[in-house]
């Protein structure tokens, strides 16, 4: 096995065009936001009844794909796994670009930026947002700093793998504070339940993983450095694990509501009845972002070709695109249940489903946010040395 040699990454023809293409999404992030801010968010498909609309799905699915980011430079020194430890670098950069990107999407979806200095100075510790600013804040300070005694000549194993521990510990607390936002938020029958926070953190496990996974495929091809095949279906399989579980705490949160009788019409409505997110439910979730890549990752002759593992690792994104969806926007479309064993009925929209149609703008502000992450990534490898020369099988150690 050869020393692991980490270099800057070089512009060539395939990375100019990636660049630009992330640009032109960039582009169109911003005009997005000025002209949302100049002509509200009556412009937008979110209303009084769905007030978290595709920002917000965009921006959760980022924040929480940064904690699971992290997982291979967790594995490599927490677990003591060799084989990942040359991808740590790049783990805790990209995991600092994604929450980046999330956080960016949230900031420039509030109608008023410049508000946010009210929620950094005033804090309610009532409310788990105001506990999120912490998590958030240390989460760049802590994977900041862990990715500095990784890059650190002379940096001792000990603090390395402290460091490291440190980070796994805040990253559990982060994406658990992410999914008590709506394990907390009784009002809302899809949320109430503390099944959420572990589901999130499973979530991140295998949204994070995903989303690494593509970016260390794409970034070796084009920049012509070796990746090897086993250890891609080393990843893939670990990916395949993060799906199962998934899938597993998808089961127990529904079935838990189930149970409750008073539970009984939001799981009609998400299971069986619910249009457009039942069909994302099973269609996108279930089947594209659970059920095909696992076939595709533990099939025993094509789990292990290059490409099962990069499709599976597209459609686990789809699917939790689709998994967010369904959770944010279909758990605001069934309607409150004001007075509990009584029938509500106004003016309002009492007892009604809400609808709810995305615009242009607010797509191209949440592909903004994808795009920020990615160039972050980007230009981080090419200015510090983050990525190695050589992932080959034999390179980075017995598989």
């Amino acid at each position: 096995m050869e020393r692991t040699i980490y270099r800057e990454i070089q512009a060539n023809r395939a990375i100019l065009q990636t660049a630009a293409l992330l640009g032109v999404f960039l582009l169109g992030a911003a005009g997005a936001v000025l002209y949302m801010e100049e002509y509200g968010h009556i412009v937008t498909g979110m209303t009084n009844q769905i007030v978290w609309g595709l920002p917000h799905v965009f921006a959760i699915f980022l924040i929480v794909a940064a904690s699971g980011a992290l997982n291979v430079a967790s594995i490599a020194s927490v677990f003591g796994k060799t084989p990942y430890k040359p991808l740590s670098r790049l783990s805790a950069l990209l995991a600092m670009a994604l929450l980046a990107g999330g956080l960016a999407v949230l900031v420039l979806d509030l109608g008023r930026p410049d508000r946010l200095i009210i929620a950094m100075t005033t804090y309610n510790f009532k409310s788990i947002f105001a506990w999120n600013i912490y998590l958030y804040n240390g989460f760049f300070l802590i994977v900041g700093i862990y990715l500095y005694t990784q890059m650190a000549r002379s940096m001792p194993a000990k603090v390395v793998k402290t460091a490291g521990f440190v980070a796994f510990i805040w990253r559990l607390a982060l994406t658990t504070g992410t999914g008590s936002i709506f394990g907390w938020l009784v009002a809302r029958a899809a949320y109430e339940s503390a099944i959420m926070a572990p589901l999130f953190i499973v979530m991140s496990f295998a949204f994070g993983l995903a989303v690494f996974i593509l970016v260390v495929t794409f970034t070796t091809r084009v920049t012509g450095r070796p990746f090897g095949p086993k250890l891609l279906n080393r990843l893939g399989r670990l990916l395949g694990i993060f799906v199962g579980l998934v899938l597993y705490f998808t089961a127990i949160q529904h079935l838990t509501s189930g149970y409750w009788a008073r539970n009984g019409g939001i799981e009609r409505f998400i299971l069986f009845n619910g249009g457009i997110y039942t069909t994302l439910f099973w269609v996108g979730q279930v089947l594209i972002g659970g059920l095909i890549p696992l076939a595709l990752v533990f099939h025993p002759t094509g789990g292990r070709k290059p490409a099962s593992t990069i499709v599976a690792s597209i459609l686990v994104i789809l699917g939790g695109f689709a998994q967010v969806y369904v959770i944010v926007i279909g758990g605001q479309a069934y309607p409150l249940n004001i007075f509990p064993g009584f029938t509500a009925s106004s003016s309002f929209f009492d007892g009604v489903v809400n609808t709810y149609n995305p615009s242009w703008p607010e797509f191209l502000l949440g592909m903004g946010g994808v795009a920020l992450a990615l160039t972050i990534t980007g230009l981080g490898m090419k200015v510090l040395r983050i990525l190695p020369t050589n992932l080959s099988d034999a390179n980075v150690g017995q598989m």
